[in-house]
């Protein structure tokens, strides 16, 4: 598992609530580290930013429906 500067990985166990925040980037083969709890743990979950077409965000018209019950 490749761990870069800067993410933070957390434990899984509930009770033990660790959160280590990674100084220097490393690669662990095959699995995921563990904690000191015995636990493994995991990247904490970022969701992804879609910025490509984020300009054609228009602001929809007030005046974008018509009342069709007038003759």
């Amino acid at each position: 598992m490749v761990m870069k500067s800067g993410e933070r990985w957390h434990c899984i166990n509930p009770a033990c609530g660790c959160i280590v925040l990674v100084e220097s980037n490393g690669e662990i083969e095959g699995e995921n580290p563990r904690c000191a709890c015995g636990r493994v743990m995991k990247k904490d979950y970022a969701p992804p930013v879609f910025r490509y077409l984020g300009f054609l965000k228009f602001r929809e018209p007030a005046l974008a429906r018509r009342d069709t019950s007038e003759g």
